[in-house]
Protein backbone atom coordinates (compact mmCIF):
# COMPACT_ATOMS: atom_id res chain seq x y z
CA UNK A 1 0.00 0.00 0.00
CA UNK A 2 1.42 3.39 -0.97
CA UNK A 3 2.01 6.12 1.58
CA UNK A 4 -0.50 8.91 2.04
CA UNK A 5 0.51 12.09 0.14
CA UNK A 6 1.79 15.16 1.97
CA UNK A 7 -1.05 17.42 3.07
CA UNK A 8 -0.91 21.22 3.23
CA UNK A 9 -3.35 22.40 5.89
CA UNK A 10 -4.71 25.68 7.13
CA UNK A 11 -4.79 26.00 10.91
CA UNK A 12 -8.32 26.95 11.98
CA UNK A 13 -8.32 27.16 15.78
CA UNK A 14 -5.92 24.21 15.83
CA UNK A 15 -7.97 22.13 13.42
CA UNK A 16 -6.12 21.21 10.23
CA UNK A 17 -8.25 21.93 7.15
CA UNK A 18 -6.74 20.72 3.89
CA UNK A 19 -5.80 23.64 1.66
CA UNK A 20 -7.64 22.41 -1.41
CA UNK A 21 -10.16 23.51 -4.00
CA UNK A 22 -12.69 21.25 -5.70
CA UNK A 23 -10.33 19.98 -8.38
CA UNK A 24 -7.63 19.17 -5.84
CA UNK A 25 -10.12 17.46 -3.55
CA UNK A 26 -11.35 15.30 -6.44
CA UNK A 27 -7.77 14.40 -7.36
CA UNK A 28 -7.07 13.35 -3.77
CA UNK A 29 -10.21 11.22 -3.65
CA UNK A 30 -9.18 9.56 -6.90
CA UNK A 31 -5.71 8.82 -5.46
CA UNK A 32 -7.19 7.26 -2.32
CA UNK A 33 -9.57 5.09 -4.33
CA UNK A 34 -6.90 3.97 -6.78
CA UNK A 35 -4.53 3.05 -3.92
CA UNK A 36 -7.40 1.36 -2.03
CA UNK A 37 -6.51 3.26 1.14
CA UNK A 38 -9.29 2.96 3.68
CA UNK A 39 -10.23 6.33 5.11
CA UNK A 40 -12.93 8.89 5.63
CA UNK A 41 -13.46 12.39 4.25
CA UNK A 42 -14.74 15.20 6.47
CA UNK A 43 -16.33 18.41 5.20
CA UNK A 44 -15.77 20.98 7.89
CA UNK A 45 -16.92 24.54 8.41
CA UNK A 46 -17.51 26.67 11.50
CA UNK A 47 -19.85 24.09 13.03
CA UNK A 48 -17.32 21.27 12.78
CA UNK A 49 -14.43 23.40 14.04
CA UNK A 50 -16.39 24.55 17.08
CA UNK A 51 -17.60 21.02 17.84
CA UNK A 52 -13.94 19.97 17.83
CA UNK A 53 -13.14 22.74 20.34
CA UNK A 54 -15.66 21.24 22.75
CA UNK A 55 -15.21 17.54 22.00
CA UNK A 56 -11.75 15.89 21.92
CA UNK A 57 -13.26 12.89 20.11
CA UNK A 58 -14.37 15.14 17.25
CA UNK A 59 -10.92 16.76 17.14
CA UNK A 60 -9.36 13.29 16.91
CA UNK A 61 -11.64 12.29 14.06
CA UNK A 62 -10.74 15.39 12.05
CA UNK A 63 -7.02 14.91 12.73
CA UNK A 64 -7.15 11.32 11.47
CA UNK A 65 -9.18 11.90 8.31
CA UNK A 66 -7.95 11.03 4.86
CA UNK A 67 -9.08 14.51 3.85
CA UNK A 68 -10.75 17.42 5.66
CA UNK A 69 -12.03 19.94 3.15
CA UNK A 70 -13.18 23.55 3.76
CA UNK A 71 -16.98 23.40 3.81
CA UNK A 72 -17.62 27.07 4.51
CA UNK A 73 -16.19 30.44 3.54
CA UNK A 74 -14.77 31.33 6.99
CA UNK A 75 -12.38 28.35 6.80
CA UNK A 76 -11.41 29.44 3.28
CA UNK A 77 -10.76 33.02 4.41
CA UNK A 78 -8.54 31.78 7.22
CA UNK A 79 -6.62 29.67 4.69
CA UNK A 80 -6.18 32.67 2.39
CA UNK A 81 -4.90 34.73 5.32
CA UNK A 82 -2.35 32.01 6.03
CA UNK A 83 -1.14 32.02 2.41
CA UNK A 84 -3.18 29.16 0.92
CA UNK A 85 -4.66 31.25 -1.87
CA UNK A 86 -5.81 28.23 -3.90
CA UNK A 87 -8.27 27.15 -1.20
CA UNK A 88 -11.91 27.21 -2.23
CA UNK A 89 -15.15 26.17 -0.59
CA UNK A 90 -15.95 22.47 -1.11
CA UNK A 91 -19.41 21.55 0.18
CA UNK A 92 -20.81 18.09 0.79
CA UNK A 93 -23.59 18.37 -1.82
CA UNK A 94 -21.16 19.73 -4.43
CA UNK A 95 -18.46 17.12 -3.81
CA UNK A 96 -21.01 14.32 -3.91
CA UNK A 97 -22.49 15.51 -7.20
CA UNK A 98 -19.08 15.98 -8.82
CA UNK A 99 -17.99 12.45 -7.93
CA UNK A 100 -21.32 10.97 -9.03
CA UNK A 101 -21.23 12.62 -12.46
CA UNK A 102 -17.54 12.51 -13.43
CA UNK A 103 -16.25 9.92 -15.88
CA UNK A 104 -13.15 9.09 -13.84
CA UNK A 105 -15.33 7.73 -11.02
CA UNK A 106 -17.80 5.75 -13.13
CA UNK A 107 -16.33 2.35 -12.34
CA UNK A 108 -16.74 2.84 -8.58
CA UNK A 109 -19.82 1.87 -6.58
CA UNK A 110 -21.75 3.88 -4.01
CA UNK A 111 -23.77 3.22 -0.87
CA UNK A 112 -26.02 5.80 0.84
CA UNK A 113 -26.31 5.79 4.64
CA UNK A 114 -28.39 8.48 6.30
CA UNK A 115 -31.48 10.63 6.19
CA UNK A 116 -34.92 9.93 7.53
CA UNK A 117 -36.84 6.84 6.45
CA UNK A 118 -37.05 6.65 2.66
CA UNK A 119 -34.78 9.59 1.85
CA UNK A 120 -31.72 7.52 0.91
CA UNK A 121 -33.83 5.43 -1.48
CA UNK A 122 -35.38 8.55 -2.98
CA UNK A 123 -31.94 10.06 -3.46
CA UNK A 124 -30.76 6.88 -5.19
CA UNK A 125 -33.72 6.95 -7.58
CA UNK A 126 -33.28 10.62 -8.43
CA UNK A 127 -29.55 10.32 -9.08
CA UNK A 128 -29.97 7.20 -11.21
CA UNK A 129 -32.55 9.10 -13.27
CA UNK A 130 -30.14 11.99 -13.74
CA UNK A 131 -26.99 9.90 -14.23
CA UNK A 132 -27.89 6.46 -15.63
CA UNK A 133 -24.26 5.33 -15.43
CA UNK A 134 -24.03 5.68 -11.64
CA UNK A 135 -23.70 2.45 -9.64
CA UNK A 136 -25.57 2.81 -6.36
CA UNK A 137 -25.57 -0.64 -4.82
CA UNK A 138 -27.49 -0.05 -1.61
CA UNK A 139 -28.96 2.28 1.01
CA UNK A 140 -29.36 2.20 4.78
CA UNK A 141 -31.33 4.43 7.16
CA UNK A 142 -29.62 4.51 10.56
CA UNK A 143 -31.64 5.09 13.74
CA UNK A 144 -31.62 8.47 15.46
CA UNK A 145 -29.52 7.13 18.32
CA UNK A 146 -26.68 4.59 18.49
CA UNK A 147 -27.02 1.35 16.55
CA UNK A 148 -28.06 -1.72 18.49
CA UNK A 149 -26.08 -4.94 18.10
CA UNK A 150 -28.71 -6.22 15.68
CA UNK A 151 -28.59 -3.01 13.64
CA UNK A 152 -24.80 -3.09 13.57
CA UNK A 153 -24.90 -6.65 12.33
CA UNK A 154 -27.41 -5.72 9.63
CA UNK A 155 -25.32 -2.80 8.37
CA UNK A 156 -22.00 -4.66 8.44
CA UNK A 157 -23.41 -7.72 6.71
CA UNK A 158 -25.16 -5.61 4.06
CA UNK A 159 -22.00 -3.67 3.26
CA UNK A 160 -19.92 -6.85 3.26
CA UNK A 161 -22.28 -8.35 0.71
CA UNK A 162 -22.38 -5.27 -1.55
CA UNK A 163 -18.74 -4.14 -1.16
CA UNK A 164 -19.25 -0.49 -2.16
CA UNK A 165 -16.19 1.57 -2.94
CA UNK A 166 -17.71 4.66 -1.32
CA UNK A 167 -20.20 5.13 1.50
CA UNK A 168 -21.94 8.51 1.74
CA UNK A 169 -23.01 9.31 5.30
CA UNK A 170 -25.68 11.99 5.64
CA UNK A 171 -26.46 12.39 9.31
CA UNK A 172 -25.22 15.56 11.02
CA UNK A 173 -22.07 16.89 12.64
CA UNK A 174 -20.55 15.57 14.90
CA UNK A 175 -22.58 12.33 14.73
CA UNK A 176 -21.53 11.48 11.18
CA UNK A 177 -17.83 12.01 11.88
CA UNK A 178 -17.94 9.78 14.97
CA UNK A 179 -19.99 7.25 13.00
CA UNK A 180 -17.35 7.09 10.25
CA UNK A 181 -14.47 6.61 12.66
CA UNK A 182 -16.40 3.91 14.52
CA UNK A 183 -17.51 1.87 11.54
CA UNK A 184 -14.84 2.35 8.87
CA UNK A 185 -12.67 -0.49 10.29
CA UNK A 186 -15.72 -2.78 10.33
CA UNK A 187 -17.08 -2.08 6.86
CA UNK A 188 -15.90 -3.59 3.60
CA UNK A 189 -15.42 -0.29 1.79
CA UNK A 190 -12.62 2.10 0.87
CA UNK A 191 -13.84 5.65 1.53
CA UNK A 192 -16.58 7.13 3.68
CA UNK A 193 -17.78 10.71 3.23
CA UNK A 194 -19.60 12.76 5.87
CA UNK A 195 -21.81 14.99 3.74
CA UNK A 196 -24.34 16.32 6.25
CA UNK A 197 -27.45 17.71 4.58
CA UNK A 198 -26.48 16.58 1.07
CA UNK A 199 -29.29 14.01 1.01
CA UNK A 200 -31.84 16.75 1.73
CA UNK A 201 -30.29 19.14 -0.80
CA UNK A 202 -30.33 16.62 -3.64
CA UNK A 203 -33.90 15.48 -2.93
CA UNK A 204 -35.18 19.06 -2.80
CA UNK A 205 -35.98 19.18 0.91
CA UNK A 206 -33.51 22.04 1.35
CA UNK A 207 -33.40 24.82 -1.25
CA UNK A 208 -30.02 25.96 -2.50
CA UNK A 209 -29.08 29.64 -2.52
CA UNK A 210 -27.47 31.96 -5.04
CA UNK A 211 -23.74 31.68 -5.62
CA UNK A 212 -23.11 35.25 -4.40
CA UNK A 213 -24.69 34.36 -1.06
CA UNK A 214 -22.27 31.45 -0.73
CA UNK A 215 -19.26 33.59 -1.66
CA UNK A 216 -20.26 36.11 1.01
CA UNK A 217 -20.30 33.36 3.62
CA UNK A 218 -24.02 33.75 4.26
CA UNK A 219 -25.34 30.34 3.27
CA UNK A 220 -25.78 29.61 6.99
CA UNK A 221 -28.31 32.46 7.15
CA UNK A 222 -30.17 31.08 4.15
CA UNK A 223 -30.31 27.70 5.93
CA UNK A 224 -31.46 29.36 9.13
CA UNK A 225 -34.38 31.02 7.35
CA UNK A 226 -35.51 27.62 6.05
CA UNK A 227 -35.27 25.77 9.38
CA UNK A 228 -35.03 28.25 12.28
CA UNK A 229 -36.51 25.84 14.82
CA UNK A 230 -33.63 23.36 14.52
CA UNK A 231 -30.73 25.65 13.58
CA UNK A 232 -30.96 28.83 15.65
CA UNK A 233 -29.25 27.30 18.69
CA UNK A 234 -26.37 25.98 16.58
CA UNK A 235 -25.63 29.30 14.94
CA UNK A 236 -26.12 31.35 18.11
CA UNK A 237 -23.73 29.06 19.95
CA UNK A 238 -21.08 28.67 17.26
CA UNK A 239 -20.84 31.83 15.17
CA UNK A 240 -20.01 34.45 17.86
CA UNK A 241 -17.56 32.08 19.58
CA UNK A 242 -15.82 31.29 16.31
CA UNK A 243 -15.56 34.97 15.34
CA UNK A 244 -14.08 35.90 18.72
CA UNK A 245 -11.59 33.02 18.79
CA UNK A 246 -10.44 33.27 15.19
CA UNK A 247 -9.88 37.02 15.62
CA UNK A 248 -7.57 36.30 18.54
CA UNK A 249 -5.71 33.68 16.50
CA UNK A 250 -5.26 35.83 13.40
CA UNK A 251 -4.10 38.83 15.46
CA UNK A 252 -1.56 36.63 17.21
CA UNK A 253 -3.16 37.20 20.62
CA UNK A 254 -3.79 33.52 21.19
CA UNK A 255 -2.05 30.44 19.87
CA UNK A 256 -3.87 27.35 18.64
CA UNK A 257 -1.23 24.66 17.95
CA UNK A 258 -2.26 22.11 15.33
CA UNK A 259 -4.09 19.32 17.10
CA UNK A 260 -2.75 15.82 16.55
CA UNK A 261 -4.50 12.78 17.91
CA UNK A 262 -2.86 9.42 17.22
CA UNK A 263 -5.20 6.72 16.04
CA UNK A 264 -6.15 4.15 18.67
CA UNK A 265 -4.00 1.04 18.38
CA UNK A 266 -7.13 -1.07 18.13
CA UNK A 267 -10.72 -0.03 17.49
CA UNK A 268 -13.07 -1.85 19.89
CA UNK A 269 -15.62 -3.96 18.07
CA UNK A 270 -18.31 -6.48 18.97
CA UNK A 271 -17.09 -10.01 19.50
CA UNK A 272 -19.33 -11.35 16.73
CA UNK A 273 -17.85 -9.07 14.04
CA UNK A 274 -15.49 -10.65 11.57
CA UNK A 275 -12.74 -8.41 10.26
CA UNK A 276 -13.54 -7.33 6.68
CA UNK A 277 -11.12 -8.46 3.98
CA UNK A 278 -8.45 -6.00 2.90
CA UNK A 279 -9.47 -3.89 -0.05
Amino acid sequence: MSAQPHRRKANVLGIGVDAVNMQQALARVAEELEARRKGYVCLTGVHGVMEAQRNPEMARVLANSALTVPDGMPTVWVGHYQGYLQMERVTGPDLMLEIIQRKEFRDYTHFFCGGKEGIAGELRDQLVARFPHVKIVGTYTPPFGPLSEEQERELIEQVDRLKPDMIWVGISTPKQELFMERYLPLLNTTLMFGVGAAFDFHTGRIADCAEWIKRCGLQWFHRLLQDPKHLWRRYLRNNPSFLFSITLQLLGLRSYPPQTHPRPHEVPQPAWVKSPPAR
